[in-house]
């Protein structure tokens, strides 16, 4: 398991979601959105799944996974490379939940706000409709790849 360095976790605080992606049966990728809940800077990432699809059953099959997180306007990101386990939704901490409820109501807020400041309304927010949690995703960081052009 490698650290995380506080810059990554500073990154991966301001991101709403990140880009999960895993191995399908045929050996090809398989990308989603997930939402962070918790870095631990001695090298795990906790990951809210809200759905019984895919890529849990990818991580099932092979643990081998990796997070992509970039801000176009920065001009940054990271890649986080390491291998995943299923924490079923019985067995995920009240701190967790909470974590990730707060995470859903701050993206929420936010949306709300910039299409008020842009004068935009909209009836449809899908931050408000998700389903409970199905699953934790505890990724160990195995590699940290910087995103940003070095040159």
């Amino acid at each position: 398991m490698q650290q995380i360095p506080t810059q990554v976790i500073d990154f991966l605080s301001t991101q709403d979601f990140v880009i999960v992606s895993s191995i399908d049966k045929s050996g090809f990728p398989h990308s989603s959105c997930k939402n962070i809940v918790k870095v631990n800077p001695l090298g795990e990432v906790y990951l809210m799944d809200v759905y019984s699809g895919v890529t849990g059953e990818n991580i099932r099959r092979n643990s081998q996974v990796s997070i992509s997180a970039v801000d176009e306007h920065k001009f940054a990101g990271f890649c986080l490379k390491g291998k995943a386990k299923i924490l079923p939704e019985d067995h995920i901490s009240q701190e967790i939940i909470k974590s990730w409820g707060d995470n859903i109501t701050s993206r929420l807020t936010k949306r709300l706000l910039k299409n008020l400041a842009q004068g935009q309304a909209h009836g449809h927010h899908p931050e408000a409709s998700l389903p409970k949690p199905k699953h934790l995703i505890i990724m160990e960081v195995e590699e940290i790849v910087d995103l940003a052009p070095h040159g």
